[in-house]
């Protein structure tokens, strides 16, 4: 059996789980740079608010129904994602974290084991020590699960945020409800073609012969099918290093002067020296972009990017850091309004296969230099150290302006209790 375990509005949970008089309140969390909504609590989905609409569109909208705005807190919401996957790891033999709100656990020669009852323990251990309300769905099949997960939150009264398919009957019960545009790893291409056949639920197309489905949908759709039929042909995806590593970023306002996107470029590309040394990763690859804001035609418009071999393996902030500005210099053309930059980092190996190189320009103090700069931030959590090239105020130059407080990993931000 498979279970789906997905935390219910997953950002707005995390505000609430530290600030209680939100339960019940209408809540939106918006993106980088408090651009657009990109989370909404039931009660905001109820009020018509839809997603991904501009702030500064909604904002009469969103003052008038008395919405509480949050900025996102990612350093909040990834630790308490963090927790809440601990917990599934140990109440399951294998688990599979599909998105920071999403797992996937197989319970693999457990016939003795009671489901429900443990559903239930699994429901009331992360809301017991968390404070994030989960949906669970059972089934014999990864796409089945996703059905079952469905219905359990959309019928959250009656199944108790708890939905197990178990038998043939449910199966086919829960597939005719599924619309097919809900159905797991079926995009809107693929919509539509289906519909164009006349298949509007999970249940008709599972009902296609498996040579149309593998013409039109290839083998992947295949499996899906089979999947939905109760024949498990999805298993769980495990950890696998990536294949590269990028960090970009919109702008808070418009960028036309050099040194402020040489800062933030230099920014991004300590970054991701960060994300490679925390896998134990090295890169041989740099690429930097930068682009114009498209919503100020007027004032002209351009983008641009290049890519730049390293000469040696390296995960050094000060090695990434040069490259990356020498790509800038490549592609920055005066006169322009920019609005957004990034760096990303690929040709990905492990520290320990390093190739070496005959005539390498490698500088192997950095190593030491990188140990202790991630040793002294990562125990500040401030990023006091940092290059000369870098911003030395704030790491990231973004608007922030209904941020909540990290509770969990910034102890100057720690919740207060007055006794």
């Amino acid at each position: 059996m498979f279970a789906l375990v997905d935390c219910n509005n997953f950002y707005a949970s995390c505000e609430r789980a530290f600030r209680p008089d939100l339960k019940d309140k209408p809540i939106a969390i918006l993106s980088n740079n408090d651009g657009c909504i990109i989370a909404r609590s039931k009660e905001v989905k109820e009020l018509g608010i839809r997603m991904g609409a501009p702030h500064f569109k909604c904002k009469d909208e969103l003052k008038k129904h008395n919405v509480h705005v949050f900025s996102s807190n990612y350093a909040l919401y990834g630790d308490m994602s963090n927790r809440v996957m601990n917990i599934l790891a140990s109440l399951a033999p294998e688990i599979e974290i599909y998105s920071i709100d999403e797992a996937f656990l197989k319970f693999k020669s457990c016939d003795y084991l009671n489901f429900y009852e443990h559903a239930e323990l699994i429901l009331n251990k992360v809301v017991k020590s968390t404070g994030i309300p989960i949906s669970i769905g059972f089934a014999p099949t990864k796409a089945l699960a996703k059905v079952a997960n469905k219905i359990a939150k959309k019928y959250a009264d009656k199944t108790n945020n708890i939905h197990i398919v178990d038998s043939e009957e449910k199966r086919i019960k829960a597939l005719k409800w599924c619309k097919i545009e809900d159905v797991w790893g079926i995009g809107r291409g693929h919509q539509k073609r289906l519909k164009a056949l006349n298949v509007n639920n999970a249940y008709q197309f599972t009902q296609l012969s498996d040579e149309l489905v593998k013409k039109r949908m290839a083998i992947v759709g295949l499996r899906l099918k089979k999947d939905l039929e109760g024949k498990p042909t999805l298993d769980l995806d495990h950890y696998t290093e990536k294949r590269n590593i990028a960090t970009t970023r919109s702008f808070e306002k418009d960028y036309t002067n050099y040194e402020e996107i040489r800062e933030r470029v230099a920014t991004f590309a300590v970054s991701c020296a960060e994300k490679l040394r925390k896998q134990e990763s090295f890169c041989q690859s740099i690429s930097v972009f930068i682009s114009s804001n498209r919503h100020k035609k007027e004032a002209g418009e351009y983008k641009n990017g290049v890519t730049i071999q390293i000469p040696f393996p390296t995960n050094s902030s000060i090695d990434l850091v040069k490259f990356a500005i020498h790509g800038l210099d490549k592609i920055f053309v005066s006169g322009y309004r920019y609005k957004r930059a990034g760096v990303i980092v690929s040709q990905l190996t492990p520290e320990n296969q390093e190739q070496l190189v005959l005539f390498e320009n490698k500088n192997h103090k950095h190593q030491k230099i990188m140990e202790v700069m991630d040793l002294v931030n990562k125990k500040d959590s401030e990023h006091t150290i940092k290059l000369a090239s870098q911003d030395l105020e704030r790491t990231w130059k973004m608007n922030q302006n209904y941020l909540s407080p990290r509770y969990t990993t910034r102890l100057k931000e720690v919740i207060k209790i007055n006794v």
